[in-house]
């Protein structure tokens, strides 16, 4: 936006303060002006999203490529509590720009004291989500953070009610809301095209146990620049130091750190259910155990199931809706089949499940100061699904829940369970 105009806002001011500074502006689009372009298409440099990137693994190097690969983005921090990935991180960014700019750091309170970020990419370990999540809109920044949400019922609530609070621009990472086979499978879903939907089928990660709450031996601790265990801890219950913590294949299925199956593949399968379903502001008022494989079988007021399973086919992370009048089935292969066959009309997906369409939604969110597709109540209630559904089969019992007051219904074991205590001085 131009400055030129006494009185006007900043693009900063605008993407810092969102609709409650803008007002009625906020609804409309921010278009760049060819003068805020350069000769060779590249965006100017006061007309850039700047970004710090906050947990730098695989999956978080992959997307602040993304990000990076924009050339309205200008990626200037990174945060990673370990050390080797650090550095890496760094050196990406400064090699994408041709500088030494980007500064790294360990704690992510000290980057997210900038006053010069617009917006973070948060891809940590699924524990710091929330936490980090919350402590970026308090510092009013913008947030990209990927699946799933949360650990806990409590933590997606207040990751919503906090991104609300502050006016921010939040979009979980469930990147399929934003891959042509899904939509196409959602969409049809939704039309009405195959009946009245009768089950929605999720699956859940293959190769991946349910929730455990393993304590480990100790171990030499590493000094803090190779691994701070407390930041890489952080609102997590104190354990001693183990290397086997911070291996992928162990955290993911343990409570302190992840959800297991349900949640790693459920983030994305329960949440495109949820989307086909119509039922982005709610989620299923009972669940039970349907066998001894810890598959679950919910059920939402308007009648239909949701099925979180495993079995399905077409690659990772596949779906099936069915209705009283066909279904359709797909998933990350790219590969989509209906009943009838009419209904898909040859029509052809790429598979996977790129980023970049997810990331340029958020970007374009940003400066619409729109809400995206994956915003932070339709994770919410996604993830909190996910969640419930953990919680009946670690209590081994059927559960009824109210998504009017967001609690189980006359059972006060699993109401504890929608929470976690939190390890000073992380507090919701």
């Amino acid at each position: 936006m131009s400055q030129g105009h006494k009185g006007s806002l900043s693009r900063r001011e605008f993407l810092r303060h969102g609709a409650g500074a803008a007002g009625a502006l906020a609804a409309a689009p921010l278009v760049l002006p060819a003068s805020a372009r350069g000769a060779d298409g590249h965006v100017a440099a006061n007309s850039r999203i700047v970004m710090g990137a906050i947990g730098i693994g695989g999956r978080g190097g992959y997307v602040m490529g993304a990000f990076m690969g924009y050339p309205d983005v200008q990626m200037v921090a990174v945060c990673e509590v370990q050390g080797d990935r650090r550095q890496q991180a760094k050196a990406a960014v400064d090699s994408h720009y041709g500088n030494q700019d980007c500064k790294a750091y360990t704690d992510l309170r000290e980057l997210l004291g900038r006053d010069d970020l617009d917006a973070v990419m948060i891809a940590t370990g699924d524990n710091w989500h929330a936490m980090g999540s919350i402590l970026a809109a308090r510092a009013g920044k913008d947030i990209y953070c990927e699946k799933p949400m949360s650990v806990t019922i409590a933590e997606s609530r207040a990751v919503a009610d906090t991104v609300r609070r502050f006016a921010r621009v939040y979009q979980g990472g469930m990147q399929r809301r934003n891959v042509g086979n899904f939509v196409f499978a959602a969409e049809l879903a939704r039309s009405g095209r195959l009946g009245r939907l009768r089950e929605l089928h999720a699956e859940k990660a293959g190769g991946q146990s349910g929730v455990h709450f393993t304590v480990l031996p100790a171990a030499p601790e590493p000094a803090p620049d190779v691994v701070n265990w407390g930041l890489y801890l952080g609102p997590a219950a104190w354990r001693p130091y183990n290397p086997q913590y911070h291996s992928r294949g162990y955290w993911a299925s343990h409570g302190d750190f992840s959800g297991g199956a349900i949640t790693e593949w459920g983030s994305h399968t329960v949440d495109l259910c949820q989307w086909a379903n119509a039922a982005d502001d709610t989620m299923p008022s009972h669940y039970e155990i349907i066998n001894d494989k810890g598959d679950v079988r919910g059920r939402y007021a308007n009648g239909t199931d949701l099925v979180i399973r495993s079995g399905l086919r077409f690659g990772s992370c596949p779906v099936r809706f069915e209705g009283e009048e066909g279904w359709v089935e797909t998933g990350d292969s790219g590969s989509i089949e209906t009943y009838p066959a009419s209904l898909l009309r040859d029509r052809q997906f790429r598979g996977g499940y790129p980023a970049e369409d997810h990331v340029r939604e958020f970007l374009d969110c940003v400066r619409t100061r729109r809400q995206p597709r994956a915003n932070a109540d339709v994770a919410q209630h996604s993830i909190s699904a996910c969640h419930a559904a953990n919680i009946a089969v670690r209590l081994g019992r059927s559960l009824t829940w109210d998504p009017a007051k967001e609690e189980f219904v006359g059972d006060d074991e699993a109401n504890r369970l929608c929470s976690r205590a939190m390890r000073q001085p992380w507090r919701l």
